[in-house]
């Protein structure tokens, strides 16, 4: 019975991995994402990876050659417990896809934890403890915040996971 099975890949050889799995007759899925790349003062929007050095390949385990994925080219191994591969549900996969717009690409905005205006608390790095409003999400992951500092009102970018709710 096929199943979804994750091969890892050498780094950055994952679109090599899946154009020699597909070479071979493997049915294969690297889901991918717009990601924001900053050069030379300039920014823009380039496919990734959505999880960088690994790839989903469906196959019969008992029926198909999967030793050989192991051997292709860009593959490091097979996630296996012992000598079995172990496969991903179904249900993981489509949520996948599910998730993807016209272009194949799968959407990652991350929805605003707080809403514009709501007040915060930073919990870590060097402005901890400090108390401000949320004003938006960047597009690393990261927030803008407005604190008072010095007398005036300051925006500053903080990683998303070192603010929370001021209750």
């Amino acid at each position: 019975m096929k199943a979804w099975y994750v091969a890892h890949t050498h780094a950055k050889a994952e679109r090599q991995a899946l154009g020699h799995l597909e070479r071979q007759r493997f049915v294969a899925y690297l889901p991918q994402y717009l990601k924001r790349r900053r050069h030379a003062r300039r920014a823009e929007w380039v496919p990734a990876p959505l999880f960088p050095r690994y790839l989903f390949v469906n196959m019969d385990i008992e029926r198909d050659r999967w030793r050989a994925v192991r051997s292709t080219v860009g593959v490091r191994h097979v996630i296996s417990n012992g000598d079995r591969p172990v496969p991903v549900a179904d249900q993981i996969v489509e949520e996948i896809r599910a998730r993807e717009d016209e272009t194949g690409m799968v959407a990652v905005t991350p929805e605003p934890p707080f809403s514009p205006g709501e007040m915060v608390r930073v919990t870590s790095g060097a402005l901890a403890d400090q108390v401000g409003l949320f004003d938006c999400v960047s597009d690393d992951e990261r927030v803008f915040i407005l604190l008072e500092l010095l007398g005036r009102q300051v925006r500053v970018r903080v990683p998303m996971e070192s603010v929370s709710a001021y209750l």
